[in-house]
């Protein structure tokens, strides 16, 4: 048996998230479903993470356990063409150690949320990014955002259905640019509670509008209170980028 580590991309529109559900296609289920076309086994693909319904992946990681004797060009070459006409593509297949596990082993997350910034409607990109079609000034979002950095209880910016046994969180980088009518809220950590980085970009919202100040976001945080914060913002503007490992579990 060897276990391989695969860089997965997938647009998440028409999916019920990462994670095998019963009321509707998953990618995990998909790539099960590819594994064992190409090979007659039934295993289990384990996730970095779980990305939500809706969100989208560049650079999700995964891992998975193949008995039959192959290599990992033939497991990415095999598997994208089992995958077909599925939005989703295995750009990465790595033989690796059997003690990396994809899940424990990565050291960090990062996530791109994209906002589409302008009055007139979304069209080819309405699946992902978020319309939001009252100005925003994204300089004061970026500001704003430098009070969220570092170890906090971030019960504020934490789902209700959250099952993460603690609410304690390190964020590492919180990045807000705009580019023309782009603004890419860009956000690493080594972990992140469920809809953390939605909570985030709703709550900076209320900055880019006028209505909340970097003070306000202290405050939110500090109340460690989720009806203190934003919106949870849609997911299709939501991309997980990448997963990183250490150098030696690769």
């Amino acid at each position: 048996m060897t276990r391989y580590y695969l860089v997965i991309e997938y647009d998440g529109t028409d999916y019920v998230g990462w994670q095998r559900q019963d009321n509707g296609p998953s990618i995990q289920e998909e790539l099960e479903k590819a594994v064992h076309a190409f090979c007659g086994e039934t295993a289990v693909v384990q996730g970095a993470g779980r990305t939500d319904a809706g969100v989208h992946a560049l650079g999700q990681a995964a891992h998975v356990d193949i008995e039959r004797d192959t290599n990992a060009n033939t497991v990415r070459e095999a598997l994208n063409a089992h995958l077909r006409p599925n939005p989703i593509s295995v750009l990465q297949a790595t033989a690796v150690s059997d003690q990396f596990h994809a899940r424990f082993s990565a050291e960090a997350r990062s996530y791109l949320y994209r906002i589409i910034n302008r009055r007139a409607p979304t069209t080819t990109l309405r699946y992902l990014t978020w319309h939001v079609g009252v100005d925003l000034d994204a300089r004061a979002m970026h500001v704003a955002a430098q009070r969220l950095i570092g170890k906090h209880d971030f019960s504020t910016f934490r789902a209700s259905t959250c099952q993460a046994k603690s609410p304690i969180r390190t964020l590492t980088s919180l990045d807000v640019y705009r580019d023309g009518e782009v603004i890419d809220i860009r956000v690493s950590a080594p972990s992140f509670l469920h809809h953390q980085v939605r909570n985030f970009v709703g709550t900076l919202k209320l900055v880019g509008e006028g209505k909340w100040t970097a003070d306000n976001i202290s405050e939110a945080l500090a109340a460690c209170d989720r009806t203190k914060g934003g919106q949870t913002a849609p997911p299709e503007g939501l991309c997980l980028t990448k997963v990183d490992y250490p150098p030696n579990s690769l």
